[in-house]
């Protein structure tokens, strides 16, 4: 017990506590697990970040890109009717809960139709290696997590960008596209779709709070050995380091890219540039 108290610093006035706890989180040292003792909070976050930044890289980019071609497409007048009614169901999926995805996903896909693994990171006795094999199991079972968040998320994207997509029709450079008699493909490219594409990487910052959020619980739907996985196991059993630890971390990486993103944007639009 002794041991203990001193490897948290419980044997030391609580006011001296309190500043060793702010010192200890600007190094990024969280203390020792409590569930996983003598593990620290650094070690196992450092562990499972790579399941959740993979994850979260794959399915932002991912849902990034066929979100804002839909919603550009539903937008575009000149698109055929069949094109512009792709963007329809994602757009009804935005409303289902990320848990309920999950779960719809896991009971059709991979209960009933047994088309994909239920969960985990790999198959149950394989040794991760470098292998071909090893690396088509773990696609296997990183494809319906990545499915649950990518139809979550993709009708958000189709949201603003359709309504970023109306606005812009009226601008005086693309009525000027057109009476110069550009082809309707090289005006969607090169001047409907450019224009539109650019404000949406401010929806990104802010959409970022909402995708870890959402990966954090499924994560936990599909046992993956993530970061909300740690942390669903952490409240579970009352791990008080590891959940401040890992909380913590999100929210100075939220930070951290927002503000990322804020100094590459005006690096990408030559407006806001030269409004600077």
């Amino acid at each position: 017990i002794a041991n203990m108290n001193q490897q948290f610093g419980l044997d030391k006035p609580l006011l001296e506590q309190y500043w060793s706890y702010l010192g200890n989180i600007v190094r990024m040292d969280f203390g020792y697990s409590l569930n996983r003792y003598p593990s620290t909070v650094t070690d196992i976050i450092a562990q499972a970040l790579p399941w959740t930044f993979f994850l979260l890289l794959v399915t932002t980019i991912l849902s990034f890109i066929i979100g804002n071609l839909l919603g550009a497409v539903s937008a575009w007048p000149k698109a055929p009717r069949w094109l512009r009614s792709i963007a329809t169901p994602f757009v009804l999926l935005t409303g289902v809960p990320p848990v309920i995805m999950g779960v719809l996903l896991l009971f059709f896909i991979g209960f009933r139709l047994k088309l994909l693994p239920l969960g985990g990171a790999y198959s149950i006795g394989t040794v991760p290696n470098w292998s071909w094999e090893f690396a088509l199991d773990l696609l296997k079972h990183q494809m319906l997590p990545a499915l649950a968040l990518i139809l979550g998320s993709v009708g958000g994207w189709v949201l603003s960008m359709r309504g970023m997509g109306v606005t812009i029709q009226g601008e005086d450079y693309v009525n000027f596209a057109e009476h110069k008699g550009l082809t309707g493909g090289r005006i969607f490219r090169d001047y409907y779709l450019r224009n539109t594409l650019l404000p949406q990487v401010t929806g990104l910052a802010l959409a970022l709070g909402t995708v870890v959020t959402s990966a954090i619980i499924v994560e936990g739907i599909f046992g993956l050995p993530g970061l909300g996985t740690v942390l669903q196991n952490a409240i579970k059993s009352n791990d008080f380091p590891t959940i401040y630890g890992i909380v913590l971390f999100i929210t100075i990486a939220i930070a951290v890219l927002m503000a990322v993103l804020e100094f590459i944007y005006p690096l990408l639009d030559p407006r806001v540039r030269n409004n600077q």
